[in-house]
């Protein structure tokens, strides 16, 4: 597949430096406009607004909606008035929306004057909603019925309107003041009889989400309850919007990109890595870095403090990097799947006493096993077939020892820390791996010299 598309990239460029427009043209008209985006986005800039003139509107303003908001800039500069409008008319609201976000104060007032008054207000609507909620994400393009409307009535008002609707297979029904009252299938309303009232065959008990939820929860609920969309209310309970499947998936793939980047310590960024200059990641980078390397000079001072106990018994220094990887390791498996059932809603606060628990067998079994390796290696290895007569039945006790305990608390201290997190109100993905590691650490070394001083007596 990878051959297949280098061939068809090196054969468009050929095209388009031979300016073969119509072949062009013809190639791009069997594409799909997520696919026209990737091409376009691809070629050079000069040429990117005589590609984009050469397919049709409906395609053109789809395949607008999937590029990078660089590209879309670029050729919002490049256009004329008349051509801004005619992409601007086909686009739908939430679309419209998302684009108006991500460009230059100049560039939106292009877009806005470009639109129609009615597309205009909606967006400006819109857009007073807070950044992730379920307001900003939401579309005012949907069919809407009254219950007092027959079948056949029912399908004549969707012909009529559906046009200009991002979904009509799922209708909503709302009462004289707009309030949600029930929802129905487009499959509903053409099995039904023509004189059958659609209040009598709406389903009352709609899930639904208001303006001000968080837009990963109305995601969640999609997901949930397998909707195709979710009617979004306002407080007074008035349908104002729908949320689409295809929102939401955009939505769980930035918020698990924006989770995945804190777990790393990077401070999440809406851009593209290739679109991000060297500066811009190192910004996302540094402060972590530097906050982590504050906190891990707690390690140092713990071994600074047991210096003289290392002096006496050297053969210890050599097992605190494995000691320390092993804890953060341990932490870390235990923290990510912690953190990925929180963010899916498999746990809560209240369960909070089986995670430990459960972590707490897990974290035995695993502690006993690799306790009884190392000590099996330590004497195998390093004392009979390495002759290092420094590694006693002693040292090696005391690091099996160490091992398991590390283990254990590692576990529960990075199954704990995230849900802790949570219940405070913060992201549980900062919780993650290089905070667990910082903690474990010194962790294992105060366990490591305790159980040295009581075994070895130094």
């Amino acid at each position: 597949m990878t051959e297949i598309t280098a061939t068809f990239e090196k054969t468009f460029e050929a095209l388009i430096e031979a300016k073969k427009y119509t072949a062009i043209r013809e190639i791009l008209n069997t594409l799909r406009p997520a696919d026209i985006a990737i091409i376009l986005q691809n070629v050079d800039e000069t040429k990117l607004p005589l590609l984009f003139r050469l397919l049709p509107k409906e395609t053109a303003a789809e395949a607008f909606v999937e590029m990078e908001s660089d590209e879309q800039e670029l050729l919002i500069r490049s256009f004329s008035d008349a051509e801004l409008k005619e992409v601007v008319d086909e686009l739908y609201v939430d679309d419209a929306v998302d684009i108006v976000e991500e460009m230059p104060a100049n560039v939106v007032k292009r877009i806005l004057k470009s639109a129609d008054p009615d597309m205009r207000k909606m967006i400006n609507e819109i857009l007073k909603y807070p950044d992730d909620s379920a307001g900003s994400i939401m579309t005012t393009e949907y069919v809407e019925l009254r219950p007092d409307l027959t079948a056949e009535d029912a399908i004549k008002r969707i012909r009529r309107t559906g046009i200009d609707k991002e979904t009509i297979y799922t209708c909503y029904v709302t009462d004289a003041n707009r309030k949600l009252i029930g929802a129905l299938t487009l499959k509903d309303i053409l099995l039904a009889e023509d004189d059958t009232l659609i209040g009598d065959i709406m389903h009352e008990d709609t899930v639904s989400v208001t303006t001000l939820d968080d837009q990963e929860e109305a995601a969640k609920s999609l997901s949930k309850y397998d909707l195709n969309a979710i009617p979004v209310v306002d407080k007074e309970g008035r349908l104002v919007g729908i949320i689409t499947v295809d929102d939401a998936i955009d939505v769980i793939e930035e918020e698990t990109t924006e989770d995945i980047e804190k777990m790393a310590a990077i401070t999440p960024t809406d851009k593209p890595y290739l679109k991000l200059s060297p500066f811009e990641i190192w910004k996302s980078r540094i402060p972590w870095l530097m906050l982590l390397m504050v906190s891990a000079t707690f390690t140092g001072m713990i071994i600074s403090g047991f210096e003289d106990a290392l002096a006496t018994t050297v053969v210890l220094t050599a097992f605190i990097p494995m000691l320390m990887d092993t804890g953060g390791n341990s932490g870390s498996q235990a923290s990510v799947t912690v953190i990925r059932s929180l963010s899916i809603g498999d746990i809560e606060w209240s369960d909070v006493g089986s995670v430990l628990w459960k972590e707490l067998r897990v974290a035995s079994m695993c502690a006993a096993t690799l306790g009884v390796v190392v000590f099996g290696k330590l004497q195998l290895v390093d004392r009979l077939l390495l002759n290092n007569p420094a590694v006693t039945v002693s040292v090696s006790i005391v690091v099996a020892i160490t091992l398991m305990i590390t283990i254990i608390a590692a576990k529960l201290v990075g199954c704990s820390l995230p849900m802790l997190a949570k219940k405070l109100g913060f992201d549980p993905a900062v919780m993650a791996s290089p905070f667990i590691t910082t903690i474990v650490d010194a962790l294992s070394l105060i366990i490591y010299f305790a159980i040295a001083k009581a075994v070895l007596h130094i």
